[in-house]
């Protein structure tokens, strides 16, 4: 099933027999420039006993609050809460429409509701803010204008900086997160298509939106591994944990669990196509602890929590550190070869490369990944169903890990590539592919070819076609996921992942406007003088992929393949069998190999009885087993 975003959730909500509501007494709260902010305020058993408060700033209508229950483990048992609630709607939005004005400054209108709250025969003076996404910016904002009865702040899924690459990921626009930002009424549209490049107006956002060092109070973020803002929370915790207020800054504390925007807390929690039992109500329950330490000086141990508690995937566990580092773990190369295999070696022949053609019109879906879109699915999705078996993409694979490989950290794709035409883009997914066939979406990125040299006007450039450029392709997250024993690890090389990016028109000419759509041919290299590989940052790799037989290395040629494929070996085993088995692991049928000489030995076979999809061949000899992918494509 997939996640709905938050935003259809909550509008769903409205629908729900009504079994249980809150009442909540509504106010205006007045701003410095005589202007109101509407807001809810909710307080247990409706009496005016002085308690601290929680402050939510939101663009997403407070009245939700009312039909869908309160943050923090309360949901509809307000007369349980040790806290009081205010909810403001923001400026220019709901509620709080009339009090819009040609600039805001939501820092300011914060300090207000902050120092407003501690003003009422019902606040003991203080007050923490909680809010995810927008709610948790403009926690940053409040906490930068230092309210004196500001005390605390759980910012979920947020962080401070806004630069070019939140909005141009590799020189490419986000189209889907655009998209959605028009629809909550934000309508950036065309501010941010008015600078497509990195210029001025960016300069000035990205140092004017990070200020760790105005931070005086205590936080705890939240962030989550297939999130689009892990990068932004990872910053933004390293800038407190080292810039905050001296009194402050060893009381920041990070939790990063396997969540997407929109999926922190519920039960069961399942992310896109993927169940997370033991992350479930982690952040609200560790959340309301951080408010009780803070906010009713509880001693519940609060303060002897780890700095950084992250999930690491596929181990599914909780693990912790003094701060988010990769240390201890390797940089390894991880090289591609035109049979598909992905391993330590460089390629040894001269020449080889992989083409696909990239058509504007049907461009390589997205499905699943760092998306905010409701449409969209979010999270970790099988690509193989949809995206891997089109013939617009190239997979990469490694060999079954015969151990678990721990990863952390940010990948980045090293690519030696050309085109036919003046500009194009490349993408790259990473997946976890399971023994079954399904290729579980990791992280994802993309790089248009005019801005390979950066992002810069002074930087871009047309390609020349035909000439070999070298391309950096950033994955743009960091992430905490082990490939068990059995998994293997694949690269998806396209040109597209539409909607999350623009799709270029190949023409070179002006982006974002109508014209004309061209096919391009683009050329992956993966040779001695032209090498392309990802770099992971891994643990135990080498050993995870030592063959078992090196008699039984095998490749499968051409892949993909549509009428016929054929099974290289440097010497076939006697007696070793090799079968033939669909994605689901079901066998299609065996045939044993009972020849053995020096030279390599092949085993072809035509496809024409086979549909499109995952297919694996498995070899077996006395020395073991050794299984690859690959994939017929018509």
């Amino acid at each position: 099933m997939k996640k709905l975003s938050i935003f259809l959730w909550l509008a769903i909500g409205l629908y729900k027999p009504l079994l249980a509501q809150l009442n909540p007494i509504a106010v205006n709260i007045p701003m410095r420039d005589g202007k109101f902010l509407a807001a809810d305020v909710y307080l247990p058993n409706n009496d005016s006993l002085p308690r601290p408060t929680i402050l939510i700033q939101t663009p997403y209508q407070k009245n939700y609050y009312h039909i869908l229950g309160l943050p923090l483990q309360v949901g509809f048992d307000i007369n349980s809460s040790p806290f009081n609630f205010v909810i403001a709607d923001w400026r220019c939005f709901y509620g709080s429409a009339a009090a819009c004005t040609t600039t805001v400054n939501r820092g300011q209108d914060g300090y207000d509701c902050v120092e407003w709250i501690a003003q009422q025969t019902w606040s003991n003076d203080s007050t923490g803010t909680w809010g995810a996404s927008a709610l948790g910016i403009i926690q940053f904002q409040t906490a930068k204008e230092n309210p004196p009865h500001l005390t605390c702040c759980v910012p979920i899924v947020a962080g401070m900086r806004t630069d070019y690459l939140k909005y141009y990921p590799g020189g490419v626009l986000r189209t889907e997160y655009l998209q959605m930002l028009d629809m909550l009424g934000y309508g950036l549209s065309t501010l941010i298509l008015a600078h497509q490049v990195h210029d001025i107006y960016w300069s000035v956002a990205e140092s004017s939106s990070f200020y760790p060092a105005s931070v005086n109070v205590p936080m705890f973020m939240i962030g989550g591994w297939y999130d689009h803002a892990t990068e932004e929370v990872l910053e933004s915790f390293e800038g407190i944990r080292t810039q905050s207020a001296v009194a402050v800054r060893a009381q920041q504390k990070l939790l990063m669990g396997p969540w997407t925007h929109n999926a922190t807390s519920s039960a069961p929690l399942q992310v896109g196509d993927l169940d997370y039992p033991e992350a479930v109500n982690a952040s609200d329950s560790l959340a309301r602890i951080f408010f009780e330490y803070y906010l009713l000086n509880d001693a519940n141990g609060w303060n002897n929590r780890p700095v950084v508690e992250y999930f690491q995937m596929g181990e599914n566990n909780w693990n912790n550190d003094i701060s988010w580092n990769t240390s201890g773990l390797t940089n390894y190369n991880l090289y591609f070869h035109s049979d598909g295999n992905m391993d330590l070696n460089i390629p040894a022949t001269t020449a080889d490369s992989l083409q696909i053609n990239y058509d504007p019109h049907d461009p390589s879906p997205t499905v699943g990944g760092p998306t905010l879109l409701n449409t969209l699915s979010q999270g970790p999705y099988d690509q193989a169903p949809v995206v891997e078996s089109r013939n617009d993409i190239l997979s990469f694979t490694t060999s079954p890990l015969t151990q678990d490989v721990v990863m952390r950290g940010r990948p980045t794709a090293h690519l030696k590539v050309s085109s036919d035409k003046f500009d194009t883009d490349f993408s790259i997914r990473l997946t976890d592919v399971y023994p079954d066939g399904r290729s579980m979406l990791l992280l994802d990125g993309i790089r248009r070819m005019r801005f390979r040299n950066g992002y810069n006007a002074t930087d871009t450039s047309s390609m020349v076609p035909g000439t070999i450029y070298p391309l950096d392709v950033d994955l743009f997250a960091n992430t905490a996921i082990t490939f068990l024993a059995g998994h293997r690890i694949q690269v998806d090389v396209s040109s597209a992942n539409y909607p999350r990016f623009d799709c270029n028109l190949n023409n070179g000419q002006a982006m974002y406007t109508a014209g004309d759509t061209l096919i391009a041919q683009n050329t992956i290299y993966m040779n001695s003088n032209n090498a392309s590989y990802i770099t992971l940052p891994l643990e135990n790799f080498p050993d995870a992929v030592n063959e078992i037989d090196a008699k039984g290395e095998f490749s499968i040629f051409p892949n993909p393949c549509r009428e016929w494929f054929e099974v290289s070996c440097l010497r076939f085993e006697v007696n070793s069998r090799l079968t033939l088995l669909d994605a689901l692991g079901n066998e299609i049928y065996n045939v044993a190999i009972t020849t053995s000489n020096l030279s390599p030995d092949r085993y072809r076979d035509q496809t024409i009885n086979l549909p499109n999809g995952i297919y694996f061949i498995k070899i077996e000899s006395s020395k073991g087993s050794i299984t690859k992918r690959f994939s017929i494509v018509r």
